[in-house]
């Protein structure tokens, strides 16, 4: 499986991105990965590879790249509950200067410059996203319903900017909540405003999970609900993004 590290030219810099393709020289179908709030690591081009080989260009922004290039902060091979007051210490003033201006800045640049690789193809784009980029897939949707096809979050706030952002939204949708992030009242009311905004969409909790739970360097992981993740993002992207 091809890789490599990339410059994205933003308004404020260059952001450092891993990209994976399926060989062959073709053109196919982009898919931008927004990574937890951990950032770019093996865990995460493991999963972009896993992406690129049923026929995706997948890019991993590292969003947080105007405080320096992946790995913004150092991190333990393994994220325990130990590690994590420590990570989080130095990671939430990074996340909360991160400002939606910023997001939407940036999702300008990062699907322009998806668009113009050579080997991605015509056509819409998916935006995927884990925790914190969960939020982040949902702005960069609201804000291109021409170009995002299908956008998905998994145990990310997709709800919190509110009902006017998901009525923004033209893509095909799909979230797997933690079952200790949300509750049925609340996964209920996010349904409800997905639903108001005529948005075609899967919304579930996937059972028996904590935050974090696709993430297999972390106290989180849950390898069932890892493949439940594949199950239902593969399909998404299957029916709604063109192969040339």
């Amino acid at each position: 499986m091809p890789t490599k590290m990339l410059h994205i030219p933003t308004a404020d810099g260059q952001a450092d991105a891993f990209a994976a393709f399926p060989e062959g020289g073709e053109r196919h179908p982009g898919v931008l990965m927004y990574p937890d709030g951990f950032g770019i690591r093996p865990v995460l081009r493991e999963m972009a590879r896993e992406l690129a080989g049923h026929g995706y260009y997948v890019v991993v922004p590292n969003f947080l790249y105007r405080h320096g290039p992946t790995p913004v902060i150092e991190l333990p091979e393994h994220i325990g509950e130990e590690a994590r007051p420590a990570v989080f210490a130095q990671l939430m003033p990074l996340i909360e200067a991160h400002t939606a201006e910023r997001v939407l800045s940036d999702a300008d640049a990062y699907l322009g410059f998806l668009a113009a690789q050579p080997e991605v193809g015509a056509g819409p784009v998916a935006v995927t996203g884990y925790c914190i980029g969960g939020l982040l897939a949902m702005r960069t949707a609201a804000a291109h319903p021409g170009q995002v096809a299908a956008v998905a979050g998994f145990h990310g706030p997709v709800g919190a900017d509110g009902p006017d952002v998901l009525a923004k939204l033209t893509a095909q949708v799909h979230f797997g909540h933690a079952e200790g992030d949300m509750t049925p009242e609340t996964l209920g009311a996010l349904n409800q405003a997905l639903d108001a905004a005529g948005v075609g969409y899967t919304s579930e909790i996937y059972p028996g999970t904590v935050h974090g739970f696709t993430m297999s360097d972390t106290d989180a992981f849950n390898p069932a609900a890892l493949q439940r993740h594949w199950d239902r993002l593969l399909p998404l992207l299957s029916r709604t993004l063109a192969r040339s």
